[in-house]
């Protein structure tokens, strides 16, 4: 999606220079990343990013956005299988050191804050320790197990110790005991980098996603978006195997074909690598216009079906990563007043609580009809929107994570 930033004071930097680096989304469209950035400097932090460049968003070699300098490095890799991973990730790094130390010549940093997918930068710690700069790793994926959800791997896989799969439980390993701090976006995630990883607990702060509140911000629907259908169930987000998008049409086709519920629009926002799957799968069960991919669009758009939607789905199947993953998208529903249905994944029951019905059973039809009931019970949706607004302003606000970055960054530059 497009971003729309409002006009925004910046003060003067009146506090070091810190670099952020991420790999797999461009700046600002990583939220995540763009809320840390803005954060940061609203502080006082003079703020570098380095990411690579957007598909349809996000094309210049360098922008300065509210106070922010952005570098951005083509990326003319890209693909599904491990080859191709290999490839995007080492012409990534290579790509991000070169632009690292042009930033460095500029202005010299600090801080580096890296983000992962994927944990292979680690080694730019020790090439930039002699400057005295601290390393701050930040865990957005835990990558092994995103590695066993993405190519299917069996539990045999991982318990056998496969070659790939051990190279990312290493790099992750190396990269929380690289890090001066480490930022965790939930508190699985923490457990983990303790338990697992003995990371020093103090050494571990959780920064959770959050809506931009100066951007999610709720406005009149447009029903001309629903059409002629009486309710919208919408679905935004990346479109991986993980993101269980495969399973949601399963749910649209057992909702409009099995049960007869044509009056039930699916609104599907957002893409990535298993779009072209998804639409073939789309032609196979003949969901035709109840079923619509919006691909990409604007910002401003994609609040549009937010504050359309009667319903929000996260379809992200049980395993072991979603169950402690934190899904973006279910706070976006929150932050726009929807009520959620969900699988039942532990992460998913913290974040979302009373706002959200939860799925026990993976299958599509179970989802069907779950989203029937939903959408059947106007009173139940109304109570459970209102849930999700109060928790996403109240203690899951964008506003309580700011408060731990900045205590990351000023435990990072005292050690």
């Amino acid at each position: 999606m497009q971003n729309s930033e409002p006009p925004h004071p910046v003060p003067a930097a009146t506090k070091p220079h810190v670099l952020l680096l991420v790999e797999n989304y461009s700046v600002p469209h990583d939220r995540r990343v763009w809320n840390e950035a803005r954060t940061l400097r609203e502080a006082g932090y003079a703020v570098s990013v380095i990411s690579p460049k957007g598909e349809k968003l996000d094309r210049d070699s360098f922008e300065h956005i509210r106070g922010v300098d952005i570098y951005r490095f083509a990326m003319p890799f890209g693909g599904k299988n491990k080859i191709d991973f290999l490839l995007e990730y080492s012409w990534a790094m290579s790509a991000s050191l070169a632009l690292a130390l042009r930033v460095w010549r500029k202005n010299p940093f600090v801080a580096m804050h890296v983000a992962n997918p994927p944990d292979f930068y680690f080694p730019f710690e020790r090439a930039f320790r002699s400057k005295g700069v601290k390393f701050i790793f930040d865990q957005h994926d835990l990558a092994s197990e995103t590695y066993l959800e993405k190519f299917d791997e069996t539990e045999g896989e991982q318990s056998s110790g496969g070659a790939f799969y051990k190279l990312l439980k290493f790099c992750e390993k190396k990269s929380l005991a690289a890090a001066s701090m480490v930022i965790s976006t939930n508190q699985s995630y923490r457990e983990r980098a303790i338990e697992e990883c003995g990371v020093e607990p103090e050494r571990v702060m959780v920064v959770r996603n959050a809506p931009d509140p100066n951007v999610y911000q709720r406005r009149p629907a447009r029903p001309e978006l629903r059409g002629d259908y009486d309710s919208m169930v919408m679905f935004v987000g990346v479109m991986g195997f993980q993101d269980g998008v495969h399973v949601l049409l399963d749910a649209a086709h057992h909702v409009r074909q099995v049960r007869g519920r044509t009056d039930i629009l699916f609104a599907l926002v957002g893409t990535g690598d298993q779009k072209a799957d998804l639409l073939a799968q789309h032609e196979r069960l003949g969901l035709g216009e109840g079923v619509r991919f919006t691909g990409f669009i604007s910002e401003d758009d994609m609040l549009d079906y937010l504050a359309t939607a009667d319903l929000g789905v996260a379809p992200d199947l049980n395993g072991p990563l979603n169950d402690v993953s934190t899904m973006t998208k279910i706070m976006d529903y929150m932050s726009m007043g929807m009520p959620v249905v969900s699988f039942d994944l532990k992460e998913a029951r913290y974040t979302a609580d009373d706002a959200a019905a939860y799925v026990k059973e993976n299958t599509g039809e179970a989802l069907g009809e779950m989203i029937i009931e939903l959408i059947d019970d106007p009173d139940r949706r109304a109570k459970m929107g209102a849930a999700g607004y109060e928790r996403i302003t109240g203690p899951l606000s964008w506003e309580k994570s700011a408060a731990n970055l900045l205590e990351v960054y000023d435990r990072a530059l005292r050690s």
